[in-house]
């Protein structure tokens, strides 16, 4: 374990670019690859990294989440000093909820002042990519560091979507940009960008004193386009941690699964041959809390009836799936799927307790829970009639919400 850090993880956001997948949740809890939820990844690298002191704040559509965490990450030992709080807005500085990241920490002061830890770690709760935050920790205190922000290498024509940290050739800060048109590039790397990776180390001190500062301002409270400028100010010592990716693969893998498309593509990611998101990989497991459902079955081999054939190319497939004679191919299954004869699904996410109905097509689709497709149904082959009946993304990808009622 790392003494004398405690980390927050901010798990409050409303996720509105991701509706109607966040009509009932949080964004950090809608499921992700199958068998997990956003936050898994991150509570997955706490863990691996040796942070076993984290707080979530939560504040918006927050009892799924609550109860994951609960049912899912119950293991810590309170004897050692290990604890995972979950801790809702609570307006006990004022009467307001959250009104940005930076206010978010400021609502909780009370939390760091009573354990007193050296350095608080800063992380969002819906992001997708694997870090060990302990070389995190080294570099911080290796430079003396008042602050430090963890940054990702991005291709500049990426800036207008981006948090864009402007540093010197020792990785000192200089600057932050909030989507940049004509961003600031890496010293040396004039087509590349650091972007934010909304991770942020303080000393417990700055932290509290650059807090207090803020919460007396007119601002929007938010540790990019606030904080960081403040300290520049005041001539604070502000470093950027270039990120490390624990995938162990020459391209660095983060993606903020912010929007629609983003998360499909985060989840599509994944059944790659080779995906750069490892779920396989032993010395940095993610973990997650998981139903008691038995092995995933295909029925049918097609001996009789080639059209009729339990079929999965490409895929993953989560315990208690059934493929009864239908055919899956490049999509993801979560558990106790039911994918009923002569129906096909490609390039699609089904969440747990989908049934396809005989002979429905799927194309191109994120079909969230209990949802039942009828027999025939076609979705994702017109989506001029598609978006009559369901959410479609700007990429094309059709979004069928939660029990949803299909005619």
């Amino acid at each position: 374990m790392i003494p004398n850090v405690v980390t927050f993880i901010l798990a409050g956001g409303k996720g509105e670019r991701l509706y109607p997948l966040t009509k009932d949740r949080a964004k950090p809890a809608v499921p992700f690859g199958g068998i997990y939820r956003i936050i898994d990844i991150t509570l997955s690298n706490c863990i691996n990294s040796g942070l076993r002191r984290i707080h979530t704040l939560i504040q918006y559509k927050s009892i799924s989440l609550q109860r994951h965490i609960r049912m899912g990450w119950n293991f810590f030992n309170n004897e050692l000093g290990e604890y995972i709080d979950v801790i809702p807005a609570q307006q006990r500085v004022g009467a307001s909820w959250y009104l940005g990241t930076a206010d978010a920490i400021y609502q909780n002061i009370y939390t760091i002042d009573q354990e007193k830890p050296d350095m608080v770690l800063i992380l969002a709760g819906d992001h997708i990519y694997k870090m060990n935050y302990a070389t995190m920790v080294d570099f911080h205190r290796a430079n003396q560091a008042d602050m430090t922000v963890a940054v990702v290498e991005f291709k500049k024509e990426f800036s207008w979507e981006l948090g864009v940290i402007e540093t010197d050739a020792s990785h000192r800060v200089l600057g932050f940009q909030e989507k940049p048109s004509v961003p600031k590039t890496i010293p040396g790397k004039e087509d590349m960008i650091y972007a934010s990776m909304g991770i942020y180390l303080f000393n417990r001190g700055t932290l509290e004193e650059e807090l207090v500062k803020d919460a007396r301002k007119s601002t929007s409270h938010d540790f990019g386009k606030d904080i960081i400028p403040q300290m520049l100010k005041q001539k604070k010592r502000v470093f950027a941690y270039n990120f490390k990716d624990e995938n162990k693969n020459e391209a660095q893998y983060w993606r903020d699964a912010g929007t629609l498309d983003a998360y499909y593509d985060a989840n599509m990611d994944l059944i790659d041959v080779s995906p750069i998101f490892n779920l396989y990989d032993r010395n940095w497991p993610i973990r997650t809390y998981q139903e008691q459902f038995p092995p995933a079955k295909t029925v049918f081999a097609g001996d009789e009836n080639p059209d009729r054939m339990g079929l999965v190319l490409d895929s993953l497939i989560s315990s208690g799936c059934i493929v009864s004679g239908g055919r899956i191919q490049r999509s993801i299954l979560s558990p106790n799927v039911r994918v009923n004869s002569y129906s096909e699904v490609h390039d699609s996410i089904l969440m747990e307790g989908v049934n396809v109905g005989r002979y429905a097509k799927v194309r191109r689709a994120i079909i969230d829970k209990d949802v039942n497709i009828p027999p025939r149904t076609v979705i994702g082959y017109d989506l001029k009639k598609d978006r009559k009946r369901f959410t479609i993304s700007d990429n094309g990808v059709v979004v069928v919400a939660k029990g949803t009622k299909i005619k």
